[in-house]
């Protein structure tokens, strides 16, 4: 993973592989609190795709030019949100990224897709534990008028 992490209404805990209210492995304090904009935004986006959303946790990633993160599954919810098997809700801003996309298991066949400033991505259901990832970045795609390098995903939940 090459990747620099902000988290919204749950803190990511990389030490211990769980979600939590406070940031316990960097400075106790409470998580920054989910937006209700962005809240919204994800909801939105869910009910254009066919399913509904109510998130209470963002993880905002932001990828420079050599930015990756491995396959993997988003499986560190709560059981009752896996059980729901509520969506995950993605959007991209800034530059262009080879996303990967598996199956169920990590060796299953994988399809790559480019997805683009602005580009939306809702997996939940029978595909919300598929494998995924972002292989490459392409550098200097992002619209002109964002003055911004890289590319930043907010990756939104229902813990």
């Amino acid at each position: 993973m090459h990747v620099r992490m902000l988290c919204l209404g749950r803190h990511w805990n990389g030490q211990k592989y769980q979600y939590e209210p406070t940031r316990e492995d960097f400075d106790r304090q409470p998580a920054p609190a989910l937006p209700a904009a962005i809240r919204e935004m994800a909801s939105a986006i869910a009910l254009a795709a066919g399913t509904s959303l109510d998130p209470d946790v963002c993880i905002l990633n932001y990828y420079d030019a050599d930015g990756r993160m491995g396959l993997h599954q988003d499986k560190d919810e709560s059981e009752a949100s896996l059980s729901a098997a509520y969506p995950v809700v993605s959007v991209s801003l800034g530059d262009t990224a080879r996303f990967l996309f598996g199956g169920l298991r990590r060796r299953d066949p994988i399809d790559t897709i480019l997805l683009q400033s602005g580009d939306a991505f809702v997996f939940g259901g029978p595909a919300r534990l598929r494998y995924h990832g972002v292989s490459k970045i392409l550098p200097h795609t992002a619209p002109p008028e964002l003055r911004i390098a890289g590319r930043f995903n907010l990756t939104l939940r229902r813990y």
